[in-house]
């Protein structure tokens, strides 16, 4: 099972759709980290992909940015297979 991380605010409507699009292909856990309220969780996540807004996500160590990013690696036909390696 691949290991997924998330970076997430509650308050989010791009993150409730990226784990929407994640259960719908059959991801049922992941680490999550909410940034909400949490500078410094943020400005890590910023050091680490060059972005402040959330989600971003990361599949098996491999950054793949956020819900468009992750809507549009699954459109060409790329997500299913790095959620099953």
């Amino acid at each position: 099972m691949a290991r997924v991380k998330i970076y997430s605010s509650d308050y989010c409507p791009y993150c409730h759709r990226a784990k929407a699009l994640l259960r719908e292909r059959g991801v049922s856990d992941w680490e999550e980290i909410c940034v909400d309220g949490k500078p410094a969780e943020r400005a890590a996540m910023a050091q680490l992909v060059g972005r402040t807004s959330v989600p971003q996500i990361f599949i098996n160590g491999q950054h793949v940015g956020g819900c468009d990013d992750l809507h549009a690696l699954d459109a060409r036909g790329g997500l299913q297979p790095l959620l099953d390696a």
